[in-house]
Order: C-alpha cells, then sequence, then structure tokens
C-alpha cells in the first residue's frame, strides 16, 4: 500500500485510516472530477492533509496539484466520515476509514486547467462532467446528487456533516 509519507494517514491490522481535503469545483453547470488508470469510478479533487497542514491549505495544494491552477476557497462545505472497502487499485481489499473536509471553491469563470496529475494507482484524468450528465456517471462522493437540483448546485448554508458507511 502506497502513499504520501506526509499524510496524516496509517494502516493498521488490514485497515487503513485517512485526513483528507476535498474540492467541490463548479464551472458552468459542470462538476470537476477526477479518475484514474485503475480506477472505474469518479471522485473528487483531494487529496491528504500532511501533517502540520491545515486542511484549507491541503485542499488549495491538491487542487493546484491535480488542476494545475489556483483556485480560492469559497468555504467549508462538508465533514464528511467514510467508512469503506477499496475494491480497486493499490489498497485493494483494504476497510477504510477516511474523514475529509470538503471545501467548495470560487468559480473563476473558465473550465481551463493544466493537469499532469498521478496518484499510486497512475496518471489522473480530470473531466467536466455537466450537471444534467451525472446521473450516469459513477461518481464519489455520492452524496454530493443531494445537492444537485434543477441543473445547479445548491450547498446550504452553513457546514453539513454527512456519514457514509459502505462496510
Amino acid at each position: 500500500m502506497e502513499f504520501d509519507k506526509n499524510d496524516c494517514c496509517f494502516v493498521r491490522d488490514g485497515n487503513r485510516f485517512r485526513y483528507r481535503a476535498g474540492a467541490i469545483i463548479v464551472e458552468n453547470g459542470c462538476l470537476l472530477l477526477v479518475t484514474n488508470d485503475a480506477s472505474d469510478y469518479y471522485y473528487s479533487v483531494g487529496g491528504g492533509v500532511h501533517i502540520g497542514e491545515t486542511s484549507a491549505d491541503a485542499v488549495v495544494r491538491e487542487v493546484k496539484e491535480e488542476t494545475g491552477v489556483d483556485y480560492e476557497i469559497d468555504r467549508l462545505a462538508v465533514v464528511h466520515e467514510n467508512f469503506f472497502c477499496t475494491d480497486s487499485g493499490v489498497n485493494k481489499g483494504l476497510i477504510r476509514h477516511e474523514l475529509s473536509l470538503f471545501y467548495l471553491m470560487k468559480p473563476r469563470g473558465t473550465q481551463e486547467i493544466h493537469s499532469d496529475s498521478y496518484c499510486p494507482d497512475g496518471k489522473e484524468f480530470l473531466e467536466w462532467v455537466p450537471f444534467n450528465k451525472l446521473d450516469k456517471v459513477r461518481f464519489y462522493p455520492e452524496f454530493l446528487r443531494e445537492f444537485l437540483k434543477d441543473g445547479k448546485l445548491c450547498m446550504p448554508d452553513g457546514v453539513v456533516r454527512k456519514v457514509t458507511n459502505d462496510l
């Protein structure tokens, strides 16, 4: 199992804990999602928070690393406690416990990105998925679907707590 040695992450007894910062990036009615060589699904832009790093700093760093673009944070939107078992990639079979803080990023008015991102499972591919096509796409976190209303992303005011237990 591979992960960045600086990440707030550990493996114990076949289980993996990870502290993650995720980005909700919306431009022109599309959500920016990521996939990679080993995955048959999409996931949010983001990654592990490094030891000594705030989640806000982590999401800005991860967004820049994955998109090649400097996005600004609008606000913290969701705290997500996620329990699942990995079904592909280098961590296949591990029971995962992930704590993610999702930040809504400020739109820039353009979908231009400059991605050359890699993860332990290989090359990452970023894709702008139109809201009206998201029902045909497997992506995580699934709770983002709840916030899609009438072709728009409608995030509630304040911070929302979500728990997903797929064990």
